[in-house]
Parts: structure tokens; C-alpha cells; sequence
């Protein structure tokens, strides 16, 4: 037995570009001759090219499990193919393993060991002008039009029509909107050349650490990527095999050690993106013969539909006369969502240089509120919602909204970010907005200057 792998057992597997043998305590991954859109393996040459690769790139993260490369003899004595070499891992302790067997302790300290070793090796991954170039929002959307395309001949007969349409539209509207986004990722040097195929099949929890096998060698542009982008990749293979609390805690570990900021959004749509790629796989797989690979598919197609619909950018609007609850009901949404909430109150007080809570006593239509003012603080207002919708954050906004001007403002900025818009007006009887005003007068904690004089004007 060697680590933990009887020596007598042998078997075969099978991926869409490699016949993969196991054989005592070796592995042996014979490159299929296959030429397909992404990839040609159709000479030995290319194949041979092709192991190398894979055993350069992989020792990156698992030196001691990728040996070398063989050469697979003919009857004449000379190479007719090639094998890359590998010690075997044990069955018992891949990640998904521990997942299907229940094992939470084992999985949960073997994802926060995953993240701390991928985040190191993202700090250390190479970058470069090229490299960064992969994660700009055109390549990001053209590796989206590519997925789209190598799917188009299975639409109707492997995936439902209506959702593999939702996923085309959700996607490219995200991207529509994001361009800043993507730009900022690449001047905090978050685009690198990583893994590019973390799943839970090819990582193993050994007692000194995790091994990450069978990174993506076949084509250094789909390697390259948002580091993000690679680390939910396993995200999204930890829901696949039915644990989505692992996958939150794989991205909350991953944020923590790397010192990561991002907007939940773009988690999702890289989510999604990935779970997108695997159900292209999935696709050439049932088109090869495999016929557990359509359900496959379908479920990967469906968890993409989700995170991209769970990823949308949304611009909310919450308004109403002072006292009808719209604050309470803001924070509310925002605490609950974990959205930002932007108060109009506050930025015009910010406009002036006082503090949130001091008071002027400017009456209705003067000083602070009268229309220069006011058209300053929404100005401030949507300004600052469009950066951080253009950032992917959804925003919430809180104001009276009582001029049409400024809902159709925050309209046109919707528009421009390719963001969803959601508009509340909030109403109460006019005995609760009095009662809860004299109140908030009375503490002297609130942003909000109204009295239940002004309210009475502005309704």
C-alpha cells in the first residue's frame, strides 16, 4: 500500500482530451488525438509538447505528484506517443470525497488550507502586460461569445432553450455596464496566471497539506484570468457536488488571506462563468458518448442561471415623505443584502462641511434646501451611485424622490450602468409620520432636518 492506495488496484478513466490509467502507485495520462475548437492534439508532436506543458505548469502547485513524462515505445523501439507520469493520490482522501461522505470537519479544514495555498500562489503567480490583458472586459465577454457558440448545437436537445437564453442576456448585460470594473481589477494586479480548473476531484487533503492537480495547460489564455475568477471556479465545483456552505467559506478564507476586496457580484458572475465552462465540457462529453453527462450539463447550465441572476447589479430607490419609514426601511435592505445605502441627508450635509447631525434650522426651501442645494445633493447622489454601480455594488438610495426630474435622472443612470432599477415610494397615516418626527427631533441623532412643519409643506 502507498499512501494510502492498494498497489494491486488498477483502472481507467476518461476525460474529453485524455485516457487516464492507474496503475499500483502511478498514474498515467495519455493525451487523446483530438482536435476540437479550443485545442489540437492531432499529431504526436503536439501531444508530446502538450504533456511537458502540463508537467511544468502543475509542478507549480504539486511538484512532488507530477514526475515527469514518458515515452509510450512502438514495435519498432521508437516513441509513437506520450504519457505523463504521476504518483497516485489516494481515493479516500480527495476533496470531493470528504464532501459526499459528510466528512465536514476534514473538508471544511481542508477548503481554508485550499484557499491560504491558493492565495499564496496567486500573490507569486507571474503577471505581465499580456497576461493582464485577459482580464480586460472585451476578453472577458469574448471567452463568454465562445462558451456561447461551442453550446449553440446543443440548445434544444441537451439545454432548455429558455434558460440558456436568460444566461446569454444576463451575462452580456453585466459585462455591458461593468468596463470600470474590469479596468480596476487590472490596475490592482489581480489578473495573473493561475490554475484556471480548480475542481474538488483534483485536490487531495494529505496530512502536510493539499495537493492541486491538473491545471488547465492546453491554452495559456484560459489560464489567465482574474484571480478571482480562479478561485470560484472551486466555489462553483463545491456547490456542484452539494456543498454551498463549503463554497462560502472557501471565498470568505480566500478573502481573508489574500487581503481580497470585491463586490459579491462579480463572485457571481465568475461563478457563473465557470460553472458555464463545466457545462461545456459536460456538452462534449454527451456528444462523445457519455450520457451522463446531458443532466450533467443541464445542472451546471441552471447553477450558472443562478448566480448570474443572484449577480445582478441593482439601483433601488427608496422614497417618500419624511417619516414614512424610508430610512428604517434602507438600512434594513442594505443590512439584509449587504448593498450600500446612500443617504441624501447626509451627502448634502457633507456638501456643506457639517456634521450629519448638526442642526441650521433652515426653513423649507432655504439655505440648505433650497434649489441649488438640493440639485447639489442629487447630483452627489447619483454621481456617486453610478461609480459604484459601474464597480458592480449595488446602491440604494434614499431620498424623498418628490421631483420627477431626479427619478428620471436615476433613471438614465440605471440605464448607463446596465443596471436593474427597483423603485419604492414609502406611505404612512399622517398621525404615525408625526409621532415618529417629533421623536427623531427629540433624540437629535438623525441626518434628516424635517419637522412635521416641513412635512406638512412638502406633501
Amino acid at each position: 500500500m502507498v499512501d494510502g492506495v492498494h498497489a494491486s488496484h488498477a483502472a481507467v478513466k476518461e476525460t474529453h482530451v485524455s485516457t487516464v490509467f492507474f496503475v499500483g502507485d502511478r498514474v498515467y495520462k495519455l493525451k487523446k488525438p483530438v482536435t476540437l475548437d479550443f485545442l489540437d492534439l492531432s499529431t504526436r508532436e503536439a501531444r508530446a509538447r502538450m504533456c511537458h506543458r502540463e508537467v511544468e505548469l502543475n509542478r507549480r502547485l504539486a511538484p512532488d505528484v507530477y514526475l515527469g513524462v514518458a515515452d509510450v515505445l512502438g514495435t519498432d523501439g521508437l516513441p509513437c506517443d506520450h504519457l505523463v507520469v504521476m504518483r497516485r493520490m489516494p481515493d479516500d482522501r480527495r476533496l470531493s470525497t470528504l464532501v459526499q461522505q459528510k466528512d465536514n470537519e476534514n473538508a471544511s479544514a481542508c477548503v481554508r488550507k485550499v484557499a491560504r495555498v491558493v492565495a499564496a500562489f496567486h500573490a507569486r503567480a507571474e503577471t505581465s502586460p499580456t497576461i493582464a490583458a485577459a482580464g480586460a472586459v472585451e476578453n472577458v465577454r469574448a471567452n463568454w461569445e465562445s462558451n456561447f457558440a461551442t453550446m449553440a448545437p446543443f440548445v434544444g436537445s441537451v439545454l432548455d432553450p429558455e434558460i440558456a437564453a436568460n444566461v446569454t442576456a444576463l451575462a452580456r448585460r453585466y459585462l455591458e455596464g461593468r468596463t470600470r470594473l474590469f479596468a480596476e481589477r487590472i490596475a490592482h494586479e489581480k489578473v495573473r496566471d493561475g490554475h484556471g480548473d480548480l475542481l474538488a476531484d483534483d485536490i487531495f487533503c494529505l496530512d502536510d497539506g493539499p495537493r492541486i492537480l491538473d491545471c488547465l495547460e492546453f491554452d495559456d489564455q484560459l489560464r489567465y484570468g482574474d484571480v478571482l475568477a480562479d478561485v470560484a471556479f472551486l466555489a462553483m465545483d463545491l456547490e456542484r457536488v452539494g456543498a454551498p456552505d463549503l463554497a462560502v467559506s472557501l471565498l470568505a478564507s480566500y478573502r481573508e488571506f489574500s487581503g481580497e476586496t470585491y463586490s459579491s457580484t462579480l463572485a457571481h458572475h465568475y461563478i457563473a462563468y465557470r460553472a458555464h465552462v463545466r457545462a461545456k465540457v459536460a456538452c462534449l462529453r454527451a456528444a462523445q458518448g457519455d450520457a451522463a453527462s446531458t443532466g450533467v450539463a443541464q445542472h451546471l447550465v441552471a447553477l450558472a442561471h443562478e448566480h448570474l441572476r443572484r449577480g445582478r447589479v441593482v439601483l433601488t430607490l427608496v422614497g417618500g415623505l419624511p417619516g414614512t419609514g424610508k430610512s428604517t426601511l434602507a438600512a434594513d435592505l442594505a443590512d439584509h443584502l449587504g448593498w450600500t445605502v446612500l443617504r441624501s441627508d447626509e451627502i448634502r450635509k457633507d456638501l456643506a462641511g457639517i456634521g450629519h447631525t448638526a442642526r441650521r434650522g433652515d426653513a423649507f426651501g432655504e439655505g440648505l434646501y433650497d434649489d441649488r442645494a438640493t440639485t447639489a445633493a442629487y447630483e452627489a447622489l447619483l454621481d456617486r451611485a453610478r461609480a459604484l454601480l459601474e464597480l458592480g455594488e449595488p446602491v440604494i438610495l434614499d431620498a424623498s424622490w418628490s421631483t420627477g426630474r431626479w427619478r428620471d435622472a436615476a433613471r438614465a443612470v440605471a440605464v448607463a450602468t446596465a443596471s436593474d432599477l427597483v423603485e419604492v415610494r414609502c406611505d404612512a397615516p399622517a398621525e404615525v409620520t408625526r409621532d415618529r418626527l417629533s421623536a427623531r427631533g427629540a433624540s437629535g441623532t438623525d441626518a434628516s432636518d424635517a419637522t412635521v412643519a416641513i412635512a406638512q409643506r412638502m406633501a
